[in-house]
């Protein structure tokens, strides 16, 4: 009401007293300046820990639309959210403001605000890469994946199993930076708890756990969008610590619900493991998350505690835990059931190999690897990130089958 009477009244005095326009003032500091928009910097993708390429860049106006110089634009970040290179700036002639965003080191969408008195406006970006976990476990210490196996007795089988998958092959690292225009390796993607749960459907329902699953509508499908592969699509909730796994994952509506071949979920508190005889988001039935190397491990925190993950061309129609499923056909006992465990010989020199790769060997020496899918074999699993040397990667291939060995192995299933 008193904007209505200030209005009647102006047009009142505009009545009685004709005045003559003054000089425009549009552009000037003041209670006119309220409206912020985004000029440029928003949406982008950039490596984790760095500066993105783009400056953040805001605009402000006036009522009249017209830019406004000297406002002062507040850039603010929530915890986890990375830094800005400053928390307040002003705009020039133009209207413009703008500040430098570093990433933090996790692979979660995240934001930063740019704000004037009565308007705001929220950038968004992701980080590139396999995302920091901050050197929590996956599963508890007494967890299979946890296990220190170097000196578990060894198969006496252990030649032969070797021997139907690759004795003379080298170990291949299945990750690295890109690959054939799209992240090289399994993506993963980490959310709050706070992330809205969406409807899941799977064509092996009957051994899926049903959804809805907390999936952003950006979460990285392994192979890239287009891909025909295994298109596994891996969410970590880290409040909850639960760890949630698609195989063959199509977005549904830009991700508004999924559809995929199976899913399974993980408390990675507890570390639950599947019904047996049921598959999981992997042929073995086990995480694949659990097995996989990764940047944060290996260049950030040099240790890999846990063991990791790889695939056989041919496997035995049989598992042994933690793998609670096989896919394979052979019947023959010198075929590698799911499940198996090999570890790489404790007398292999890896004195000449990079800081990198010695951290990937003598996980292989203390925790081992599991077969826990039909595929190339020694093909060992990882995350992409753009931070790897895959020249340096490279050189893991120079492991050959033959210098692993079996652990020895209990409990098989043989499945009809």
């Amino acid at each position: 009401m008193r904007d209505l009477l200030l209005i009647i009244t102006g047009l009142a005095c505009a009545a009685a007293t004709p005045t003559t326009p003054g000089p425009d003032t549009s552009g000037s500091t003041g209670p006119r300046a309220t409206v912020i928009a985004k000029s440029s910097g928003d949406a982008q993708h950039g490596t984790m820990s760095s500066v993105l390429a783009a400056p953040l860049v805001v605009t402000v106006t006036n009522s009249a639309g017209a830019p406004v110089s000297g406002a002062t634009v507040t850039w603010t970040t929530a915890p986890g959210n990375g830094t800005v290179s400053a928390s307040a700036s002003s705009t020039d002639g133009s209207g413009h403001a703008s500040a430098r965003w570093t990433l933090d080191g996790t692979f979660m969408l995240t934001s930063v605000t740019a704000s004037i008195t009565g308007s705001s406006v929220t950038f968004t970006a992701l980080g590139n890469g396999s995302g920091d976990l901050g050197g929590r476990a996956i599963f508890p210490a007494t967890d299979a994946w946890r296990t220190d196996i170097s000196a578990a007795p060894r198969d006496a089988n252990s030649d032969s199993l070797i021997a139907s998958c690759g004795a003379t092959t080298g170990m291949h690292p299945d990750f690295g930076t890109v690959y054939a225009g799209a992240p090289n390796g399994l993506s993963y993607v980490v959310v709050h708890g706070t992330q809205p749960r969406v409807p899941v459907s799977f064509y092996y329902g009957n051994e899926s756990d049903p959804g809805p699953y907390p999936v952003p509508p950006y979460a990285p499908v392994e192979g890239g969008s287009s891909s025909t592969g295994d298109r596994h699509v891996l969410v970590i909730d880290a409040d909850n610590w639960k760890l949630y796994e698609m195989f063959d994952a199509h977005a549904v509506n830009n991700g508004a619900s999924w559809t995929g071949g199976s899913g399974a979920i993980f408390d990675m508190t507890t570390g639950t493991v599947r019904p047996a005889g049921w598959t999981s988001a992997d042929a073995a039935g086990m995480p694949i998350f659990p097995g996989l190397v990764r940047y944060d491990e290996v260049g950030i925190r040099h240790a890999i505690e846990h063991a990791l993950r790889y695939s056989c061309a041919r496997t035995r129609k049989a598992y042994i835990p933690p793998a609670r499923h096989s896919a394979g056909s052979q019947t023959s006992a010198n075929f590698p059931p799911m499940g198996m465990r090999v570890r790489l010989k404790a007398s292999f020199d890896i004195s000449g190999y990079s800081p990198t790769n010695q951290v990937i060997l003598k996980a292989l020496k203390k925790y081992g690897m599991f077969v826990a899918d039909n595929g190339t074999d020694l093909y060992l699993s990882g995350s992409p990130d753009p931070r790897w040397n895959d020249d340096d990667l490279h050189n893991l291939t120079h492991v050959h089958g033959s210098d692993f060995e079996v652990v020895q192995m209990s409990g098989m299933v043989v499945q009809p």
